[in-house]
């Protein structure tokens, strides 16, 4: 395959591991970890799905990173599925990817919503309430986005900043052993005997929170020609990158279990104003509030700003159809890509309320986008025998790094269709209606 030389500075090695984890860091673990408590039977099980999880991540970043350097093209995910499979079925996983990037907006939404509505209200609001705060927002950002008005990247970079700063507070409340939680000793709990499936039950639910969390690795299938000597630099990187991300989470979620408790954690919403709210008092709590607040507007942004780009090289190919081009030159905004998109969000956010559902819903959706997307690297592979791939960064150990990948998220699938089979059903039907949407569009253009 040839591709264009430039002359672009080449990525490094701190580059690279500066990038994956800026990529995979997000607003998830400041709300994901009771969800995963609430799933976990017992403590073990919660910090192996953080452990686990980061091994998941590690294998599913490798897995794009070859997939990325065999196929270095714009478009990531579009055009490589247009690349290995029907284009019906490219269609289909296409576009409920971009409904799950849609959902996980209006769940990180809700999570601002969460810490927000604790300083606006003096007793806990309703869920439609809180679904209320987060369309809010995200009506906010559209019309921002609408006006051309965006955020600098200097305001993005602040607020990553930001963010950095309030999970290192979280974990120095490690350091202050007066503030942890104490079980009530006279308390009496009762034994329950668990058999080996429960505890699988548990860990495949704990999971789905889990990998929530640990998303945003899958942009690594963007950066193939753009490292410095990539054989070497990029697994290094990805390595050291999810490494500390793992370090990271499993600090914070010690500091959860430490501070808050693991059986109060299951049912405590805006975790981590709690941790601060114990460490320096009602003030705490609501200057972490805020800020998260803050950080949840810019991630909002971002999405705003580049799904609907997707929507546009879509219809560029055919794929949409031409609406979803149309653009207002003078404000470079994709006015009806961008519209759509919004609508999307709000509409998962009134059919589901919760932070659960929309979890579920997203991650069930990602499953099926994450294992045909990772599949490709099979088919990539066998297509470019025999060339010469002494450019391309290959995985060792290859194929176990893409099965192990592959068959976490059929487990996790599987686990979201036990707990929810009705979210799991939705999905799919989602998913099916796009396959048929694909062979009538097909079928009017050939009329």
């Amino acid at each position: 395959m040839n591709t264009v030389k430039t002359n672009k500075p080449l990525l490094n090695l701190f580059d690279l591991t500066m990038i994956v984890i800026g990529l995979v860091i997000g607003m998830g673990i400041f709300r994901t970890a009771s969800d995963a408590a609430a799933a976990s039977i017992t403590p073990t099980v919660f910090f192996m799905a953080w452990i686990v999880g980061g091994i998941v991540a590690l294998c599913g970043a490798l897995t794009y990173a070859e997939i990325g350097s065999r196929y270095p093209v714009t478009g990531g995910y579009y055009k490589i599925f247009s690349t290995a499979y029907h284009p019906s079925l490219a269609f289909g996983i296409n576009c409920i990817i971009l409904i799950s990037n849609a959902a996980s907006m209006a769940a990180v939404a809700l999570i601002g919503s969460d810490y927000i509505s604790q300083i606006i209200f003096s007793t806990p609001p309703t869920d439609f309430i809180k679904s209320l705060i987060a369309i809010g927002a995200i009506v906010l950002f559209y019309i921002i986005n609408l006006m051309g008005l965006r955020l600098s990247s200097t305001t993005q970079n602040i607020l990553m900043l930001i963010k950095i700063a309030m999970i290192l507070f979280l974990i120095s409340s490690l350091f202050f052993p007066s503030k942890f939680h104490s079980p009530i000793v006279n308390s009496i709990v009762p034994t329950v005997e668990y058999g080996f499936w429960d505890y699988v039950k548990s860990f495949g639910v704990a999971l789905v929170a889990v990998c929530f969390t640990y998303g945003g690795y899958q942009q690594t299938i963007n950066f193939g020609e753009e490292i410095k000597n990539p054989r070497k630099n990029m697994p290094r990187g990805i390595f050291i990158g999810i490494l500390i991300i793992i370090g990271l989470y499993l600090a914070v979620s010690f500091a959860y279990f430490k501070i808050i408790g693991f059986e109060e954690l299951k049912t405590s919403k805006g975790i981590a104003a709690i941790v601060a709210e114990r460490i320096f008092g009602p003030t705490g709590r609501f200057a972490f509030s805020i800020l998260l607040f803050f950080a949840v507007l810019a991630y909002v942004n971002v999405i705003l700003m580049s799904n609907p780009r997707v929507m546009y090289a879509m219809s560029e190919d055919g794929i949409l159809p031409a609406a979803f081009k149309k653009k207002d030159e003078k404000r470079d905004v994709l006015t009806v890509s961008l519209t759509v998109y919004a609508l999307l969000s709000i509409v998962i956010l009134f059919f589901l309320d919760t932070f659960d559902k929309i979890l579920s819903f997203s991650i069930f959706l990602d499953c099926i986008g994450m294992a045909f997307s990772a599949a490709t690297l099979f088919i990539l592979r066998k297509r470019m025998a025999g060339q010469d791939d002494s450019q391309i960064y290959k995985m060792k150990f290859y194929p176990l790094q893409p099965i192990i990948f592959i068959l976490t998220y059929i487990f996790v699938a599987i686990s979201i269709t036990i707990d929810k089979p009705m979210t799991a059903l939705v999905a799919l039907l989602v998913l099916g209606s796009f396959i048929l949407i694909y062979f009538l569009q097909q079928k009017l253009k050939k009329n």
